[in-house]
């Protein structure tokens, strides 16, 4: 089993900036793949950025490309996301998750909520 705990959600406005981590514990050493997802109301849950914990790669959602970094440190176990340019659409319950690359969304955490006012 693997517990994700995250942090750092907050209300700002629009262009602003908040880092979102993520606490790993467990069986940690079977995640090859962590990411984030969103959830706004009324819509399905979406893929924001995920990383491969043993090659570092990434891969971003379109909406979010060049606004936000996933990085992770596996000593600390450890995953954060710096959103910056914040925009009223990424306002949504922002998920920690891993597993592996079949299945990136195997475990996941209870959210942290980021709001963006314009």
């Amino acid at each position: 089993q693997v517990q994700l705990v995250e942090s750092g959600g907050d209300s700002v406005q629009a262009g602003g900036s908040l880092r979102l981590s993520c606490a790993a514990s467990g069986d940690t050493y079977k995640n090859t793949c962590m990411g984030w997802f969103r959830q706004a109301p009324e819509k399905e849950r979406e893929e924001v950025a995920r990383i491969y914990t043993g090659s570092g790669y990434t891969r971003y959602a379109d909406s979010v490309k060049g606004r936000f970094t996933i990085s992770r440190d596996n000593a600390k176990k450890m995953m954060y996301l710096q959103m910056n340019s914040l925009k009223p659409e990424d306002t949504a319950m922002y998920y920690c998750a891993a597993g592996n690359a079949g299945n990136c969304r195997r475990y996941s955490g209870q959210g942290t909520q980021v709001t963006v006012s314009s």
